[in-house]
């Protein structure tokens, strides 16, 4: 009998990385396919029968063993469910502390001492049993935080076209006139501006399994799929450069700073100032300021003669805000430029369609494979009405 349980014991550890390797390629073809190929299943059942086998007789044997050894413990019980049952280990469990012991006769077996370890396989391996503590929701990167939008006046159109009339020149002749003098005249030009909506869009493809076995995953893709307009949208109000699909931004519309303006000893704080004043020369009252992260970082710390901070204060939580106006930082402001101007109203954003999230099995051949493709999309327009009322510069 001692022959035959060591050659049990060998015979269960190959079977149990023969197993181990039937569940990876399984967990493959599921990947791959979205399902397990039934000669899989087939080999996978058969092993497990077999092993279920190989345990019924490693116990029948383990009984026997402890008849011929005196009888110690219960013969229809293990060793383990004999030692949790016995009275020492149980006052163990009630009061949580203490020591527990179970004396065995010696049984004298041929078989190699092994002792019971994580391993996911071979003898006294209980890996597999081992389940690991799966955290709740996805981990996902860092959202970048949208600003410019807040900025400007909203709107919404049940059109594809927005247009307005801007005035473009003014010649203003107004004088002092003698009484029955020819008085003089002014001339006035308008023209007809259109700026068209613009689509933003992107997709995804999931399977219809993935999607029902995890439910979690379906709010996810719908948050990122609209995050990822949003950073789109981002982009296309300050910088769209207005070719083929995309929106006219702010940038390439604003007005230029005016270098002339600028003192010998100018700072990056006293340049905004300075493109403050262009916007005020310009007949407009500037209404906010845009900064890439690093320059307004730049500009918080800096100190006055004494090491105190000018801008910034570590100790208290202040709204961004300088020379009066609220200061919005993104990373959608290139480094080293600014944007100085009356975003209140100088442009509107006309929203025709709002972000939405579609999903459809019919698409291409998404039927025969049980798959679903998820579309994100959103319709607007930007009307930059003065121009001259942003000044775009860098330091």
């Amino acid at each position: 009998m001692d022959k035959e349980f060591q050659e049990l014991l060998a015979k269960l550890g190959v079977r149990d990385d023969e197993l181990k390797q039937l569940v990876e390629k399984a967990n493959a073809e599921a990947k791959a396919a979205g399902t397990v190929a039934s000669e899989t299943k087939s080999a996978i059942e058969k092993m497990v029968e077999g092993n279920a086998a190989i345990h019924a007789r490693l116990l029948e044997l383990e009984q026997k063993a402890a008849r011929r050894a005196g009888g110690d413990f219960d013969l229809v019980k293990t060793a383990g469910e004999s030692f949790t049952d016995g009275e020492a280990f149980k006052k163990l469990a009630n009061d949580r502390r203490g020591t527990a012991r179970m004396a065995f006769k010696s049984i004298t077996m041929n078989a190699a001492v092994s002792s019971i370890t994580s391993a996911p396989n071979g003898t006294g391996g209980v890996g597999n049993a081992i389940a690991p503590d799966r955290l709740t929701g996805i981990i996902a990167p860092p959202n970048r935080r949208m600003t410019v939008r807040s900025l400007l006046m909203p709107g919404r159109t049940a059109s594809n076209l927005i247009e307005y009339v801007q005035e473009t020149g003014f010649q203003n002749m107004a004088a002092p006139v003698a009484e029955t003098a020819l008085k003089p005249q002014s001339d006035l030009s308008l023209d007809l501006v259109s700026t068209p909506v613009r689509t933003l869009a992107h997709w995804f493809k999931a399977s219809n399994q993935v999607l029902a076995d995890i439910p979690l995953l379906q709010s996810y893709i719908d948050g990122r799929s609209r995050y990822g307009l949003e950073f789109a949208e981002e982009q296309q109000l300050l910088a769209g450069d207005g070719t083929g699909q995309n929106l006219e931004g702010l940038i390439p519309q604003a007005t230029e700073f005016d270098v002339n303006l600028l003192k010998a000893d100018d700072q990056q704080v006293d340049i905004l100032r300075r493109a403050i004043l262009q916007v005020r020369i310009a007949e407009y009252a500037a209404s906010g300021i845009v900064l890439n992260p690093h320059d307004w970082a730049d500009i918080e710390t800096l100190k006055d003669s004494n090491g105190r901070y000018i801008f910034g204060n570590p100790g208290q939580s202040i709204q961004p805000n300088m020379w009066g106006l609220p200061v919005v930082d993104t990373n959608a402001m290139p480094a080293g430029h600014f944007m100085v101007g009356a975003f209140n109203m100088a442009a509107q954003v006309f929203d025709r369609e709002d972000a939405n999230v579609q999903v459809s099995t019919e698409d291409g051949d998404n039927f025969v494979k049980n798959m679903v493709t998820i579309r994100a999309e959103e319709r607007l327009a930007l009307a930059v009405y003065r121009p001259q009322s942003f000044v775009y510069g860098s330091f």
